[in-house]
């Protein structure tokens, strides 16, 4: 039994912003853009209403890069920004969530039904405060399926079928993924799990460490320990998958039912 933490949601490399953490606790989710508009996904920059502000997640940028670093596509602004769809990944809706990035991948594939999913995202003040990685949500897992590049078809359409709400199986096409060269994990979930609806876990520090030429964004010592971590490295600049030796039921009570300003919860806000 095991958790792993992955990180998730809009960033400036993608969006050009951070969704905010507002003074009263609350926080807006925010997914990142898809990387093609050929998904059946209906949500878009433009109908993605912030939970507790005003306006659309398309209110928070006046440009999106896709695809970063890809020189084809470049950015998407004006009006096309509005109606570009977004990667809806994990849904807390329907409690799925999919990956293809090897360090995930790795980690994701050996979950059992029981453990449990963490959900990390960047974070802003509207104030201006420094940014920090913030736990946002999790669930139960229930199914963990791998789609690797040699499947046999048949089982491929059948697997994007069973998973059918995820966002990795709304943009494959005729069977076939959008990565199709590389290994894709679908994991559904249940139960205990959601989006929190307010005070997100702090799990970053941002300092220089010695050596360094200039400061970055480390993981916490004391949720290094409360969730014992065992991989993923102490620098979360560029959002690692966090695996921890815990079971799925000890992190639902840590981040549910335990003391949760011992680990991480910004407490100080006005209600």
């Amino acid at each position: 039994m095991t958790v792993v933490l992955a990180g998730i949601g809009a960033d400036s490399t993608n969006v050009g912003a951070l969704a905010p953490l507002y003074d009263d606790g609350r926080f807006e989710y925010v997914p990142i853009p898809e990387k093609t508009r050929e998904t059946r996904e209906a949500a878009t920059l433009g109908s993605w209403s912030l939970r507790h502000g005003d306006g659309v997640a398309a209110d928070l940028t006046t440009r999106i890069r896709p695809r970063p670093g890809d020189g084809q596509l470049g950015a998407v602004t004006g009006s096309e920004l509005e109606s570009w769809p977004l990667h809806r990944d994990p849904n807390f809706e329907t409690l799925t969530y999919g990956e293809h990035r090897p360090g995930y991948v790795r980690l994701l594939r050996s979950l059992e039904p029981g453990d449990a999913v963490g959900f990390y995202a960047g974070l802003r003040r509207p104030s201006g405060d420094r940014a920090h990685r913030y736990l946002i949500g999790y669930f139960t897992v229930t199914a963990v399926d791998e789609l690797t590049p040699d499947i046999d078809v048949e089982e491929r359409e059948r697997l994007l079928e069973a998973h059918s709400t995820n966002a990795h199986a709304k943009r494959a096409r005729e069977g076939e993924l959008y990565h199709a060269e590389k290994p894709v994990v679908l994991v559904d979930g249940r139960v205990p799990g959601r989006l929190f609806d307010r005070d997100p876990i702090r799990l970053s520090d941002y300092y220089v460490k010695t050596g360094n030429q200039r400061a970055q964004y480390y993981l916490r010592e004391s949720i290094a320990e409360a969730f014992s971590i065992v991989s993923g490295g102490t620098n979360m600049m560029y959002k690692p998958a966090y695996e921890c030796a815990l079971s799925g039921e000890a992190f639902r009570d840590l981040v549910e039912n335990a003391d949760r300003r011992m680990i991480g919860v910004d407490t100080e806000r006005n209600d």
